[in-house]
């Protein structure tokens, strides 16, 4: 079936039920913009194929120089004025303005990094930008960063496209600021929005708002009123710095009288959590988590209601939430609870077969999610202080990453304008306090600028950080949009903000 014939049959379930008629102004006047959406529909998924296939991997700094230059051209191409790229202690930021003459100013949060990869885990190359038709689905790309976050950001890019070709303004003006370190913790990022100029630009601004791909395969979509704080580290057990062990790898059969700084590692990782791995046990690093408030309690009751128990478990392949909690104990957990998790554990020989060796080193890769009132700073500095105070001084603590968390309140016009254009989309969105993930919204939420920030848009993906990552683009599922949809959500939301409050 060709993309015509496609959205002819896909009209009544997915635009007119899914999508109903939207009048920000005259509903005629936008006709052209809904034309040109659809008259660059090859144009819009071309683009987004030519930047998957440019890797831009912060993490190996690959194809880094190159996914930021390509960024800046498509912004360019966009009809951004004044594009720049901001140099920092790391990979380099961009600055970008869109003056429309409006009343209102928007700001724009992108990202040009993505995940590493293991190709061979992959049904097509990550980097191939292959178009599959996908059973239940419709038509998706393939691809490292196809839904985070290249996939919503090239749609974003498509919805202004469609706009300049159809000879209309836009109702706000933009101030964009993208960074090429989120996969990375965003190290660097606060060098960019801190800046003189980007940071009295972003002064004048509503909110920020990052394009997402909100709905699941249900149609249903969430708005997070925040996000966790992360901090990404590595421990590093080594015999030169403990000063026992061995200072390179020796033969196994010396474990009869040598220290191992494997076994140190192990023993430092199990200080860390209760004995279940589950609760964290660093001394004073919850000391000033909030806890949920009763308002909280009962937004997360209500999604608990309305959410899919099973469809969660199935979608996380898991048969028990721990402690044998129930759905709506697990959901409280999920955005109240500071955790200290293992990404990694690296040590010795890991080749086929084995290898009689006492390494002389041993690493562990951990993330530790935070909640409100917690920082990093603190988070770090606690985790260093119990180290220390269990005998493992001596561990190295290298933060790679981090920032605190972000909160938005659900009345501030940014969240109103999302949940306007949701519910005229006969979508009733779910509102829970946080998004257990997170993203460096703390430095617009936080001091000096304190301005509400968050996600917004239609349309679906999946696979963020795993092998097949895809975004729909031709839904055959009536109740979530593709890549033409989603342009169309953000037009809509772009108006709506415009005239909110």
């Amino acid at each position: 079936m060709n993309r015509r014939d496609f959205l002819t049959t896909a009209a009544v379930g997915a635009a007119t039920l899914a999508f109903p008629r939207f009048a920000p102004a005259d509903d005629s006047d936008l006709k052209p913009v809904w034309a040109e959406i659809e008259k660059r529909h090859d144009e819009a998924v071309h683009r987004l194929q030519q930047w998957i296939r440019q890797p831009s991997i912060a993490a190996e700094n690959r194809g880094m120089t190159e996914g930021c230059e390509l960024t800046m051209r498509m912004l360019r191409d966009a009809g951004f004025e004044n594009v720049s790229k901001i140099p920092t202690d790391g990979q380099p930021g961009i600055f970008a303005t869109f003056d429309a003459g409006a009343p209102r100013t928007l700001a724009i949060y992108f990202m040009y990094d993505v995940k590493q990869v293991d190709p061979a885990e992959w049904s097509s190359p990550p980097f191939e930008a292959a178009l599959v038709d996908r059973p239940g689905l419709g038509k998706v790309v393939i691809g490292r960063g196809a839904v985070n976050q290249k996939g919503p950001e090239a749609t974003f890019l498509a919805a202004l496209h469609a706009m300049r070709g159809a000879g209309r303004k836009l109702p706000v003006n933009l101030v964009f600021v993208a960074e090429g370190e989120e996969e990375i913790g965003s190290p660097h990022f606060p060098q960019v929005v801190r800046k003189p100029e980007i940071a009295a630009a972003l002064k004048k601004c509503e909110g920020v708002f990052m394009p997402f791909p909100s709905q699941d395969l249900s149609g249903d979509v969430t708005v997070y009123l925040g996000a966790k704080g992360v901090i990404e580290c590595e421990l590093v057990s080594s015999g030169e710095r403990w000063g026992r062990g061995p200072r390179r790898d020796i033969h196994s059969s010396n474990k009869a009288r040598v220290d191992s700084p494997a076994w140190h590692l192990v023993q430092a990782l199990s200080t860390l959590v209760s004995a279940d791995g589950n609760t964290p046990a660093i001394e004073g690093l919850a000391a000033k988590a909030r806890p949920l408030s009763a308002t909280e309690k009962q937004m997360i009751a209500v999604a608990a209601q309305r959410m899919n128990e099973a469809m969660a478990k199935k979608a996380l392949g898991v048969e028990h939430w721990v402690h044998d909690v129930n759905f709506q104990q697990s959901l409280e957990m999920l955005v109240s609870q500071p955790t200290v998790n293992i990404e990694g554990l690296v040590g010795g020989y890991t080749g086929p077969g084995g290898k009689t060796i006492l390494p002389h080193k041993a690493v562990a890769k951990l993330d530790l999610r935070l909640v409100p009132d917690m920082t990093a700073a603190d988070a770090l500095a606690a985790l260093k202080a119990h180290l220390a105070k269990h005998g493992f001084a001596d561990i190295e603590v290298n933060m790679s990453g981090g920032y605190d968390p972000t909160s938005t309140p659900a009345n501030s016009a940014l969240i109103r304008a999302e949940i306007a254009v949701y519910r005229r989309a006969r979508i009733d969105p779910i509102l829970p306090p946080r998004l257990a993930g997170s993203w460096p919204g703390y430095v617009f939420t936080s001091d000096p600028l304190r301005l509400p920030a968050g996600h917004f848009g239609l349309g679906h993906g999946s696979g963020a950080h795993a092998p097949d990552e895809y975004y729909v683009i031709e839904s055959a599922n009536p109740t979530i949009q593709g890549m033409d949809g989603a342009t169309r959500s953000y037009v809509e939301y772009l108006y709506e903000l415009a005239r909110t409050s």
